[in-house]
């Protein structure tokens, strides 16, 4: 028997309303798209200002409680940060005992997007992206506990570049540690919005002799790459395998997936 996909449940705030056939509530597709961002934009309200604060950050899916959870189980997002941070503050702030245990924290959004590719069509107004986006909303509280701090940098760093926690100097000192704060992210709900495939011209374009004779239009295949690493100039170690296998296999699957988007 196969196993169960999870879905996050559709609300009023993650239900995708305009092309709704692109959108996905699987656990797994919204998980892997927030893993796979360097950045992440985390989305806030603060009390000093009428203005929505919108910080670009770091972050990994994970569970403490259950480390061993697969991508697809439901996972909390843990962000990392320096102490004094105005998120960290407004966010201790805003937690309080007496909320209930499911709303307990800082109400946040969380976004990423991937690009795959640009959509040229005859008329500029059937220009597109091939892309992939995602959208959490969630409780955000401060992680006390040491043993989960230390759980969710590690978490952080291996989604950097994997088993890179590992490989670095250990243990952290007392200051690294005490500089550093880390937010989980208990997710209420969320959604991803995937467009793969070619160029959707209208009829009446693909009628048009004299457009079809001026007017280039195609796909335009967009994935980044891992360029040729350069050492320290006090470096002294070899590019580890965990490294050089990174790059390879990040290059591959970027590659391939924009590829193959754009011929769906």
């Amino acid at each position: 028997m196969g196993r169960h996909t999870l879905e996050y449940p559709k609300t009023s705030a993650n239900t995708v309303r305009r092309h709704n056939e692109r959108a996905s509530y699987a656990l797994e597709t919204i998980h892997r798209l927030i893993n796979a961002s360097p950045i992440i934009d985390v989305a806030f309200n603060t009390p000093d200002s009428p203005f929505p604060a919108v910080l670009p950050m770091i972050g990994q899916m994970g569970s403490f409680d259950r480390p061993s959870a697969d991508i697809g189980d439901p996972l909390d997002l843990y962000i990392h940060g320096y102490v004094s941070a105005r998120m960290f503050n407004v966010t201790k702030a805003a937690t309080t005992e007496d909320q209930e245990e499911e709303e307990k924290g800082l109400p946040v959004t969380i976004s990423a997007s991937h690009v795959d590719a640009l959509i040229l069509a005859t008329s500029g107004f059937n220009h597109s992206y091939n892309y992939r986006s995602v959208v959490l909303f969630g409780y955000a509280t401060l992680v006390e506990d040491d043993e989960e701090k230390k759980y969710a940098l590690e978490v952080i760093t291996n989604g950097i570049v994997p088993e890179r926690w590992q490989k670095t100097r250990q243990p952290p000192t007392k200051a690294e540690m005490t500089s550093t704060s880390v937010l989980k992210v208990r997710i209420a709900s969320g959604s991803a919005k995937i467009r793969d495939g070619g160029v959707m011209d209208d009829k009446h374009d693909l009628q048009n002799e004299e457009a079809q004779n001026s007017v280039w239009t195609g796909v335009l295949p967009i994935y980044s790459s891992v360029g040729e690493p350069i050492p320290t100039s006090y470096n002294k170690v070899e590019i580890p395998s965990n490294v050089s296998d990174f790059i390879k296999d990040y290059n591959k699957e970027n590659k391939e997936y924009a590829l193959e988007a754009a011929k769906k």
